[in-house]
């Protein structure tokens, strides 16, 4: 064979191994979850890695979304916590407490807001199950 003819045949098998590189990749990818994997909180405090598969899969935490989700139960999608517990004090979401937590659930005051809210469920969590983070440079990177 000839150098010319040689370069020619690479060029073209460069082209269909690309070709099929791409089509494979655009062709098989994993279908999106459900629910989002990870989610990033950003806070003053520093941002927090959440991985919902650490804390829902059974080689994790194996925690069921109603343990955490709590609030509306029974409903398919799932309100976020910021829906009802506002980022600042004195806004409110738009509901009262009793829309979702019964009377003997809720302290007298101003209701929580969402960090603080996270930190009484996700530290009082960690700290009852003895798993996990407890500190606030495990979960906090500045």
């Amino acid at each position: 064979m000839t150098e010319k003819k040689e370069l020619r045949i690479a060029y073209i098998l460069t082209v269909v191994l690309l070709f099929a590189g791409v089509s494979s990749y655009a062709g098989f990818q994993d279908p999106e979850p459900e629910s989002p994997v990870r989610l990033m909180y950003k806070s003053v405090a520093g941002k927090v890695l959440f991985d919902h598969k650490t804390h829902v899969d059974a080689s994790g935490y194996g925690i069921e979304c109603l343990t955490c989700h709590h609030h509306p139960e029974g409903e398919e999608n799932l309100a976020s916590c910021g829906s009802c517990h506002a980022k600042e004090k004195n806004k409110t979401a738009g509901l009262s407490c009793l829309d979702c937590h019964d009377a003997d659930e809720i302290d007298v005051g101003d209701p929580l807001i969402k960090s603080d809210a996270f930190h009484k469920q996700c530290i009082d969590c960690h700290k009852e199950g003895g798993a996990g983070p407890e500190d606030c440079g495990s979960c906090h990177a500045i």
